[in-house]
């Protein structure tokens, strides 16, 4: 019996494909993009909870990592030749050149934050596998919808052995900033009481 089906073939681009097409204009200047695993994937629209998860935890880490560690957010991590995502908070080594010549690589990395408003299912798996797979130790996803956050740790190359979930009564640090305990609530939006 023959075959009739044939192998679907992807074209996987790499992070210097993806910065010519950005150089070419190929993207439209609003147009949010982000490589992972050779595959350009387009990013969910930011809400409100969202915006605000990320600011309040943007500031949090801001006033108590203080000259410990450069605070971005949503700019471009370096993790491989295919993979350039653009995490919603890195906590990342302060570089004398503020990253002017690179993005940081995983080696420069010293936590990622994804906040998961409708992408809690590309941010604990897709994006979890790719950053174990880059060896990024301390992986974060704040899940404001169920106010909850999934921490990653352990990274191997088939994902992280570790995966913890808190509630937003709990308390978490940094792997590599243990002094540095947060409550969970205070990452998360405001809930409107009336």
């Amino acid at each position: 019996m023959l075959n009739t089906e044939s192998t679907l073939q992807l074209r996987l681009w790499t992070v210097e494909d993806y910065h010519k097409m950005a150089q070419a204009g190929i993207f439209e200047p609003d147009e949010r993009v982000e490589l992972l695993e050779g595959k350009i994937i387009w990013m969910i629209a930011k809400g409100t909870a969202h915006t605000s998860a990320v600011g309040r935890t943007y500031k949090i880490l801001e006033n108590r990592v203080g000259n410990r560690a450069w605070i971005s957010i949503q700019d471009s991590i370096t993790l491989n030749d295919r993979s350039e995502p653009e995490p919603d908070i890195a906590v990342v080594k302060i570089d004398p050149l503020d990253y002017a010549d690179h993005h940081p690589t995983p080696s420069e990395v010293y936590l990622i934050i994804e906040v998961a408003n409708s992408s809690l299912k590309l941010d604990t798996e897709t994006k979890a596998k790719a950053y174990s797979q880059a060896g990024i130790k301390d992986y974060w996803v704040l899940d404001v919808v169920k106010r909850e956050l999934h921490i990653f740790r352990n990274p191997t190359e088939t994902g992280y052995h570790s995966h913890l979930i808190l509630t937003e009564y709990g308390m978490v640090s940094p792997l590599d900033f243990p002094d540095l305990e947060i409550a969970i609530s205070d990452m998360l939006p405001l809930v409107n009481v009336r």
